[in-house]
């Protein structure tokens, strides 16, 4: 799998993503020198790319940081961590297979109707804020891209009835991790056509409702499929607007300044 490092340097979108992760590094502060980063690395092409792309900043960047690649196996059968261990250790990266019962446990604690998605997704987060404090890593990078932010946007305020959607940097829950997402500028359609390109090795999660869950999300996706048919700009409008909030113009009485 080494020569997916090698035809790095010629793929078009590795270069333009190379760029985009820079702006968000510089504009986000998402990596400083001494940093020790945890990688997620699920076996998607989202975090496959997050990755390639950590790892090329590192050889790059004027500031000397670490990273380390962090798996949480939830149990299910089938998902090849294996793959994923050879594809990361072919880099050269550190890499770690965390076994987890979290099959188990969602197969027994989930209520009825609930989201089995974001259980899953509760239940690996606080596995890797555990490995990132066992590895001594002060951030952890996750693989959510452009498109993550804007469908959470969505989701929020059509579902839940907030204004949030992620955050670039955020310090977590546990109080000592900084969570980053440096994809934050790169769409998923591109990261899409890379990993094809690059012959990526995705593996699946493997988990009971895969394809079949995030049906909001989906129903985002669609939605935004279809308006981009009579505004093309209309992902990059809502993105930009998440950097360009006017509190005085909105109704939250704890924003009120007189």
């Amino acid at each position: 799998m080494a020569f997916v490092r090698d035809n790095l340097k010629e793929n078009r979108l590795f270069r333009k993503f190379r760029h985009e992760v820079g702006r968000a590094v510089a504009d986000f502060s998402l990596i400083e020198e001494g940093d020790r980063v945890a990688v997620a690395v699920s076996g998607g092409k989202d975090s496959y790319t997050l990755l390639l792309l950590l790892d090329e900043l590192r050889r790059r960047a004027p500031v000397d940081f670490e990273i380390v690649a962090l798996t949480v196996d939830s149990g299910y059968r089938g998902f090849r961590t294996d793959i994923i261990e050879s594809f990361v250790t072919s880099l050269g990266i550190r890499c770690h297979i965390e076994k987890t019962n979290h099959f188990e446990i969602i197969s027994e604690k989930r209520r009825e109707g609930s989201s089995y998605c974001s259980f899953c997704a509760r239940l690996k987060r606080g596995v890797l804020y555990g490995l990132a404090d066992r590895f001594g890593c002060n951030k952890l990078a996750l693989g959510h891209h452009s498109d993550d932010f804007i469908e959470t946007l969505l989701l929020n305020q059509f579902f839940v009835g907030s204004l949030k959607a992620m955050s670039a940097r955020m310090l977590a829950d546990n109080g000592e991790t900084t969570v980053i997402r440096p994809l934050v500028y790169v769409s998923e359609a591109d990261i899409r056509t890379f990993a094809r390109e690059a012959a990526l090795p995705v593996v699946c999660c493997c988990c009971p409702v895969c394809g079949t869950a995030d049906v909001q999300r989906k129903r985002m996706k669609t939605l935004l499929t279809e308006l981009e048919k009579d505004i093309p700009h209309i992902k990059s409008s809502l993105l930009r607007a998440l950097s360009n909030v006017h509190p005085r113009h909105l109704l939250d009485s704890s924003l009120r300044n007189g």
